[in-house]
């Protein structure tokens, strides 16, 4: 799954619309961001997570999933662009749509 064909599928869940993070392009869900570029755009795409989920991700599909050091201890993980599993991928999406839209939205600085 591409970048863009995961942005397409974020943005057919309730509540999420196409936004901006550092100038990148970013899907979010009650003003939290869970879909973006990542600093590894060549390869793959971050999603915003649970840690406990990220955590059994990273374990259990680390063809699809991983970390680099950057990410390391934050609730973000990498999802590769040749995953072999579409249908798991769409659904850690949906997953991370789901959360932010639970998340309190973040605080508009003044």
């Amino acid at each position: 799954m591409t970048f863009e064909e995961a942005m397409d599928y974020a943005l057919t869940l309730p509540d999420t619309e196409r936004s901006t993070r550092y100038r990148q392009p970013c899907i979010e869900a009650n003003g939290n961001g869970f879909l973006f570029v990542g600093h590894e755009p060549q390869e793959a795409f971050a999603l915003h997570m649970e840690m406990a989920t990220k955590q059994i991700v990273l374990e259990t599909h680390p063809q699809i999933f991983f970390e680099t050091a950057h990410y390391s201890g934050y609730p973000i993980v990498l999802v590769r662009y040749d995953g072999p599993d579409g249908d798991l991928v769409r659904d850690m999406v949906r997953r991370a749509a789901d959360w932010a839209r639970a998340k309190a939205p973040p605080r508009r600085r003044s």
